[in-house]
């Protein structure tokens, strides 16, 4: 007889009664939005108008146009608004908006929020209690400089030869320290009853993400770049395993079945312990590693060619 279903425990919403009017396009916003709805919050984003060129019903966030799949997903329970801020109209509708808002996300670059009558200065004037996330590229100064998640990646030491990473880690990043912002932004206003601003820079979201790589730890031969035989990715005979017996009691269990006597640190950094672990994966399927590793107790992963 099957145990029970434990009940599934309720989610957290410390958001629940916040509004959120966002103005932020492409990945990084939306993103952080998601994650602010599924906090609780009540979040409303202005998109631009369509290209003329583009399809009846066509979204105004080039995300819209390029991933609708992708899009859509992260849009789901987001009230999206059609608002040129431009004109005399989409500046009625964003500050509508903004009147019942109590926290203000951008993507724009500083010059661009001044001109659309939205930098920060203005915006306390007419909003006291109204904080302001805005995500730019680089921090200070940099905040006009172009780039994207890309050249953050290369800039952090992130990019590796000529392949282009397998996610946008700087934008991805980037989006969870706005949701972070955001959070910090509304404990200020609850303790004082004034906005606050916060800037988040996609440069600084890659810049964290690499510093394992900065202080040495993932580095070619460090213990988690390939220098230790128990966190590796090897062949096998069907594909491949991400192997992470790192720990010296997964790193045994790993040796015992390699047959490697010594699973010392020193023993996993040496040569003759990676072909020995090496060779004992390669005579393995897909399918014999995943018994193995659920049997005695090793983490790892199997892969496709």
């Amino acid at each position: 007889m099957n145990a029970p279903t434990p009940p599934t425990a309720k989610p957290l919403r410390p958001l629940k009664g916040v509004r959120i009017v966002s103005l932020a396009l492409n990945l990084p916003g939306p993103a952080a939005l998601m994650r602010l709805q599924a906090m609780g919050a009540t979040c409303v984003k202005l998109e631009p108008p369509a290209p003329a060129q583009a399809p009846v019903g066509s979204s105004g966030d080039p995300m819209g146009m390029y991933n609708p799949q992708a899009y859509a997903t992260l849009h789901q329970g987001i009230k999206t608004q059609s608002a040129d801020l431009k004109t005399t109209a989409g500046q009625k509708v964003l500050h509508r908006a903004l009147a019942k808002a109590d926290v203000l996300i951008t993507s724009f670059r500083p010059s661009a929020l001044k001109k659309l009558g939205i930098d920060w200065a203005t915006l306390r004037r007419a909003y006291p209690a109204l904080c302001m996330v805005e995500i730019v590229g680089a921090p200070g100064e940099r905040a006009e400089e172009p780039g994207h998640d890309l050249t953050y990646l290369a800039e952090a030491g992130l990019v590796q030869g000529l392949d282009l990473p397998p996610t946008l880690y700087a934008d991805m990043g980037g989006s969870l320290m706005a949701s972070e912002a955001v959070l910090q932004a509304r404990l200020a206003q609850l303790k004082t009853g004034k906005g606050v601003r916060l800037q988040v820079a996609l440069s600084d979201a890659a810049h964290y993400l690499a510093l394992p790589r900065t202080w040495g730890l993932t580095t070619p031969g460090a213990a988690v770049g390939g220098g230790h035989a128990g966190y590796r990715v090897y062949a096998c005979k069907n594909g491949r395993v991400a192997v992470a017996a790192l720990e010296p009691h997964f790193a045994k269990s790993l040796c015992q079945q390699a047959g490697v006597a010594d699973a010392g640190v020193k023993s996993m950094m040496a040569p003759s312990t990676h072909a020995a672990v090496a060779g004992f994966l390669a005579t393995k399927t897909r399918a014999q590693l995943d018994a193995l590793g659920a049997k005695h107790d090793i983490p790892l992963f199997t892969l496709e060619r």
